[in-house]
């Protein structure tokens, strides 16, 4: 034991016992924050902390024995003399007082409650000296008592000590000496779920009871004892028995560990874990204060003192009070200072079983591993070091470490430090790599396969794949790179490793196939034109199988189905240098699937693939249809220019062949534009307007024809022809569209007459033609044909002579038929003012003899109208202001006027009809002639 080290973890407070107590104390407790001291004058003391005096109180009036304060309840217990009157010899009496109670004792003093008052000795229990006491606090208010007397004996006084609800028994110590008594040195209690046990104590044996049982037993733990002060109780419910040779540890079973401190043992105790003992000296008498830290094996204080008469533990401290009442306060140090003292000294692992023994918290453990792997570090202790490390992880940021090892001469250090990170899953992306690194520059590729390949799951859980897979690829480690991939569905990356790195399309196509249908159609999108460009034929059948699902043939067909698959649009960007396949890929989906969502997009495709001169990728029906889209215009890649003269492996040398291919790619086109625009749809299942774009763009007249014809933009199809100098189907066209009992547009003769008008040529035959259907349809007047005919100095008059003729001749007697008419308005005209006018100045005779309405003779009251009509007045009822045989013509005529008068402030309906009409000049003096527009209404200023 002398090896033991010494420190100084504790530093003394010396201190007094008040002088308000005057009397030797004999006993003394503590508890509850107070200290409890007993005198031989029968006076118990409370003091505070600071040893305060708070006050005393006679508690027997000889002497105090022994006292205990309880802990659940703020009771003092007490074994002391009191006198008995008549004068006897004294007797032992216990007694419970309530300190939170309190009774006058006289004017200005008071003292605790006596609750209870028992004599310990009767007639079962014969009187004997007692030698040590202890009070065990079961569930209150029951409190187990027990008394070693000097004989050998045990009382115990079990129950409500404070309502006399008692029990008393007697347990006997077997010494193993027969006629021999020793007395009772030392007590102590254990409790263990239901195991009530007593620890008994004596010169010459140590034993146990079992008191929880009706009758208690006993079993003696040792054949060697000790002496009385030298017994006590760890917290873990050890007894400690100190002897002069050694101090001893027992447990139920018996003996446990020895601890040789030579001397003899006046006092020990337990205080945090700690053995206290206070040991004399035989050989020079004095005393020494040692505290021993039995767990790291030191001695954590040590101090001489005087002769110790008590030992108390209160307020976290430990209070020793000696002989002539001085007392000395020994206060724990912190642990920050006790740290800093090994730490100068280089007693790291000291320190280190310091803070894990007192329970310190996982940061200041790691805090002490540190500086204790710094320690090793500079001594180049490298390995010694690295372990130390090793225990900080989960506290210590591991950069600092690996800063420490990043040289490669302690590679292997590092490697062992991040396999530990890795295993406590905290390793992030950079430590992965790290270790990863260190794996290949050592070239260990049997570790790596324990790292990667590890069947407990560490590769999926203990660190970051992505990182792995890259830097394993970066090193080569390829095939590693694919097992963390494939195991954790990183398909993305193994197919990138296949692809780049390894050129194994067939196996790629393999490992799509076996993906499910969604994952496979994202790896074929960020894949595809590797694989087009090596396998064009097996990448399409895997797009086939994805977008029209043909292992599906008890759903496909529906609609609802087909909404869910992937769209051939989806995929068109992967095509980008290989539109030749990718014409075949949209050939095959539309020949399969006939109501796709995206018809109108395939469509569109097609028609750019088909119409373009050299089949070149589409780039206008892809614009904006997908983010990963790549520009083709600005930059041609050389493949695109190889593209325009081979076909996925196929060269086309001869121009021929080039020019048959694409009139075969034109004939589909067309055949598109007609079948995806049936008669019985209004909208075409492609765009219309792309649909023309690319026709003008690729000079395809026929396509461009039928999309204008299916729009009826009339003129823009005369246009085509005019453009082409086409006049046979110019004149076809025309007779085709511009009949308008067919619904066609007759304005297209007037735009043909223009045509060859303008021409500069001689084509008097196809214009006598058109006269011919200008006239028919009197679709233009004869001063504006003359006028743009006119233009071409390639016609003469011969052309248009039988025309002018015809006309001049219409137009004569279309002139004598409105002079007939004017003769005929006006003699009419003159009839009615003469009328008026005889109306006006002459008397009408009424010679009418015959009701007009009913035909019966006329008889008074009759009814005479200026039109010559009679009636009977009750013939008429109650309308005898009109003329019913005339009403009906004068509202027809009132009503043309009103009719005319409103139309006359609607100028919209007057320029409708000025448009719509072949002669707008009769549509203006019609109106002039009715009075419509002479009619001015002058409005007062």
């Amino acid at each position: 034991m002398y090896q033991w080290r010494k420190f100084e973890f504790f530093e003394e407070k010396k201190t007094k016992i008040p002088e308000e107590i005057e009397g030797e104390i004999r006993c003394c407790s503590s508890g509850r924050g107070r200290i409890v001291l007993g005198s031989r004058d029968g006076t118990v003391s409370l003091l505070d902390r600071g040893l305060q005096h708070n006050h005393s109180f006679p508690a027997h009036s000889s002497s105090v024995v022994f006292l205990q304060l309880l802990k659940q309840r703020n009771f003092l217990v007490t074994v002391g003399e009191d006198e008995q009157l008549p004068p006897q010899k004294a007797a032992m009496c216990l007694k419970v007082f309530d300190l939170d109670k309190r009774q006058e004792e006289g004017p200005s003093t008071s003292a605790p409650e006596c609750i209870q008052i028992l004599r310990i000795f009767t007639n079962q229990f014969s009187e004997a000296e007692i030698t040590s006491f202890l009070v065990f606090e079961e569930a209150p208010p029951i409190i187990f008592i027990a008394l070693g007397l000097e004989n050998g004996c045990i009382y115990c006084i079990q129950g409500d000590v404070a309502r006399e609800r008692i029990k008393r028994f007697k347990l006997e110590v077997q010494n193993g000496q027969p006629g021999k008594v020793h007395p009772i040195t030392g007590i102590g209690f254990r409790v263990d779920g239901q195991a009530f046990q007593l620890f008994a104590v004596t010169p010459s044996s140590v034993s146990l009871f079992k008191v929880e049982a009706q009758t208690p037993t006993a079993q003696t733990l040792d054949y060697i004892g000790s002496e009385a002060g030298s017994v006590a109780m760890t917290d873990r419910s050890e007894l400690i028995v100190g002897r002069p040779e050694a101090v001893y540890f027992y447990e139920i079973d018996g003996r446990g560990p020895c601890w040789a401190f030579e001397g003899e043992k006046k006092l020990v105790g337990w205080f945090r874990g700690y053995l206290l003992c206070v040991i004399a000296d035989q050989r020079t008498g004095k005393y020494t204060f040692n505290i021993y830290d039995l767990k790291n094996r030191l001695i954590a204080h040590s101090i001489a003192v005087q002769e110790v008469s008590h030992m108390l533990c209160e307020w976290g401290n430990i209070l020793l009070i000696m002989a002539d009442k001085s007392a000395l306060l020994v206060v724990e140090k912190d642990m920050e200072s006790k740290l800093d003292m090994l730490f100068k000294k280089n007693l790291y692992p000291v320190a280190i079983n310091l803070v894990q023994s007192q329970q310190a918290d996982a940061v200041a453990t790691a805090e002490v591993l540190r500086k204790y792997g710094n320690h090793l570090y500079s001594k180049q202790s490298y390995d010694e070091a690295m372990a130390q490390y090793i225990h900080t992880i989960g506290h210590l940021e591991p950069s600092y470490v690996i800063q420490k090892f990043l040289d490669a001469q302690r590679i292997h250090n590092l490697t062992n430090y991040l396999e530990k990170l890795h295993e406590k899953g905290l390793a992030s992306k950079d430590h992965t790599t790290l270790l990863l690194n260190c794996y290949t520059k050592l070239k260990d590729v049997e570790k790596l396969d324990i790292f990667i390949k590890s069947e407990d799951g560490v590769g999926e859980h203990k660190f970051d794949v992505e990182t792995a897979i890259k830097v394993c690829r970066a090193a080569n480690y390829h095939e590693h790179a694919m097992y963390v991939a494939k195991k954790t569905g990183r398909h993305e990356w193994y197919l990138k490793i296949l692809l780049e790195d390894l050129d194994r399309y067939d196996e790629a196509l393999q490992y799509i196939n076996s993906l499910e249908p969604n994952q496979a159609g994202l790896t074929v999108k960020e894949y595809g034109k590797i694989l087009i460009e090596h396998k064009p034929k097996e990448t399409v059948q895997i797009l086939m199988r994805l977008c029209t699902e043909e292992g599906e043939s008890a759903r496909g067909g529906s609609s609802s189905f087909l909404a869910m698959l992937p769209s051939p649009v989806d995929f068109i960007n992967i095509f980008v240098i290989h539109p030749q396949s990718l014409m075949e890929f949209l050939e095959n989906y539309t020949n399969k699937v006939k109501d796709s969502p995206a018809q109108v997009e395939i469509h569109n495709t097609l028609l750019e693939l088909y119409l373009s001169h050299d089949l070149d990728f589409p780039s206008l029906a892809q614009t904006g249809s997908s983010e990963n889209a790549e520009p083709t215009g600005g930059r041609e890649s050389s493949a695109v220019v190889m593209s325009r003269t081979q076909s996925n492996g196929k060269i086309r040398s001869d121009d021929a062949s080039l020019e048959r291919d694409r009139q075969e790619r034109r004939q589909k086109g067309l055949v598109l534009l007609k079948s995806a625009w049936p008669s019985e749809q209004e909208q075409p299942q492609y765009d219309v307007d792309l649909a023309i774009i690319l026709c003008e763009m690729n000079s395809f007249n026929e396509g461009l024809l039928y999309l204008y014809e299916k729009l009826k933009l009339y003129k823009e199809v005369i246009a085509c022809y005019m453009q082409a100098h086409d006049h046979e189907g110019l004149i076809a066209c025309c007779k085709r569209l511009g009949d308008s009992g067919k619904g066609g547009d007759p304005s297209l003769w007037a735009s043909l007459l223009k045509y060859f008008g303008e021409l500069g040529e001689d084509c008097s035959r196809e214009v006598k033609e058109v006269l011919t259907y200008v006239e028919r349809d009197d679709i233009l007047p004869p001063i504006l044909v003359l006028q743009t005919l006119s233009r071409n100095p390639c016609l003469t008059l011969s052309v248009i002579k039988d025309y002018i003729a015809r006309k001049l001749e219409q137009e004569s007697k279309m002139i004598e038929e409105d002079h007939i008419a004017i003769e005929k308005y006006q003699e009419e005209t003159s009839s009615m003012r003469k009328e008026i006018q005889d109306l006006r100045t002459n008397a009408r005779i009424f010679q009418l003899s015959k009701c007009s309405a009913c035909t019966f003779t006329l008889d008074l009251p009759t009814v005479h109208f200026m039109c010559m009509h009679s009636f009977h007045q009750r013939c008429l009822g109650d309308n005898e202001k009109e003329c019913p045989e005339c009403a009906p013509e004068y509202r027809a005529v009132s009503e043309m006027k009103r009719s005319l008068e409103q139309n006359s402030k609607s100028q919209d309906y007057f320029f409708q009809q000025v448009r719509n009409s072949k002669d707008g000049f009769s549509i203006v003096a019609e109106y002039f002639g009715k009075g419509i527009i002479s009619k001015t209404n002058k409005e007062p200023r």
